[in-house]
């Protein structure tokens, strides 16, 4: 690991890839030490938010002091499951590319629960991992300038759902009205969180 002062309210810690930033986050969440007041996940870093005046010292030396396991089981989580109809426009090529077939795809997706790791690039956006290995692919070699709100989709090892309409290179297999974000309740979908799909429609 290696830890830089982020600000004075602040420790950034970077790890060496995905399953440390989870086994890390779950440790800081079980025992957070004394003045850490949030932990924001991502790709391969997790920050620390501090208490403005904190020894930022005895953060690092109590970090450090962490059990970490890296692919051990996670801590049990909120379930959410969220409804969805896979009819999405790349569904076909999905199961083409997988060899899965597009009925093989839509009993992946809902056969294995999915874990909110980070947030992303949008309110409500969660990348989700832990899915079934066989679903997974690489991002469209050209990404769509519009992609509507509730678009399931998949990319790399990843999956998640636009929680608006923006552009996005994911391949999409279906959607769900599903509302990610709003602003009195904030985000369905929070770190940590297990996400069951089920098919409808």
């Amino acid at each position: 690991m290696r830890l830089l002062p982020c600000g004075d309210s602040g420790l950034l810690v970077e790890v060496d890839g995905l399953p440390e930033v989870l086994a890390l986050a779950d440790a800081v969440r079980a025992a957070p030490p004394v003045g850490v007041l949030d932990v924001v996940s991502a790709a391969r870093t997790v920050l620390l938010c501090i208490e403005p005046g904190t020894d930022l010292t005895e953060v690092r030396r109590a970090v450090l002091g962490l059990d970490i396991e890296p692919g051990a089981a996670p801590p049990e989580g909120e379930r959410v499951e969220i409804e969805v109809v896979y009819d999405g426009p790349d569904l076909d090529e999905v199961g083409e590319l997988t060899g899965l077939g597009a009925d093989g795809v839509v009993e992946a997706h809902t056969g294995t629960p999915w874990r909110a790791a980070f947030g992303g690039f949008a309110p409500g956006f969660a990348y989700l991992v832990g899915g079934d290995p066989r679903l997974e692919v690489a991002r469209r070699r050209e990404s769509r300038t519009s992609v509507p709100a509730g678009a399931v989709g998949l990319a790399g090892e990843f999956s998640g759902v636009y929680p608006r309409s923006s552009p996005g290179g994911w391949q999409l297999i279906g959607h769900t009205d599903a509302e990610l974000w709003n602003i009195d309740r904030g985000a369905l979908l929070t770190p940590g969180c297990t996400v069951v799909f089920k098919a409808v429609g």
